[in-house]
């Protein structure tokens, strides 16, 4: 999974995601929804960043006033919906304008509805469950090559005799 998958989109049904995943929905069923989202976000930057796959997050606003924004968060894009539009509605509107870029697409939602769509217009399902286990498969490969890093960062140090190990520690003394 580290090699690198530039070209790939991912597009996130984020409060499907927050609904499908434990932790996520624990905070959600704790009225700690901005930290959910904010929780998601972050885990698609390190997604993001590990397998060089192009993530969108997109939050379902609908009926919300003021909705309808923009943001780029730790590099991920992150769409809040307009007043009446759903995410299933953004997300199709998304793998339209891709598709024209000919990107592969992959949309991360459990949504059946929003599923059957995708597919008609080319795009690839993940998911929620999916998307997880990339993620903690991810993550179990980065704390691999962490531990490799310092075992071979540790294992590149010269080794010293006594007598040359105390002249270095009284030049540092000094």
């Amino acid at each position: 999974m580290a090699r690198s998958q530039s070209g790939q989109l991912l597009i996130v049904d984020g409060y499907n995601i927050i609904g499908a995943w434990p932790d996520l929905r624990a905070l959600k069923e704790q009225d700690r929804m901005d930290e959910a989202r904010d929780l998601l976000v972050a885990r698609m930057a390190e997604y993001q960043g590990y397998t060089g796959v192009k993530v969108i997050v997109v939050f379902d606003a609908y009926n919300v006033p003021g909705a309808g924004r923009q943001q780029k968060e730790y590099q991920v894009e992150v769409y809040f919906t307009k007043k009446k539009e759903t995410a299933d509605e953004k997300i199709e509107q998304l793998v339209f304008e891709f598709q024209k870029k000919n990107r592969q697409i992959y949309v991360a939602t459990s949504d059946y509805t929003s599923q059957r769509v995708i597919f008609g217009q080319g795009a690839l399902r993940k998911s929620a469950r999916e998307l997880l286990h990339d993620m903690e498969s991810a993550g179990k490969e980065i704390q691999q090559q962490v531990e490799k890093t310092k075992e071979e960062r540790f294992s590149r140090r010269i080794e010293l005799n006594e007598e040359i190990a105390k002249i270095f520690e009284k030049w540092r003394r000094e």
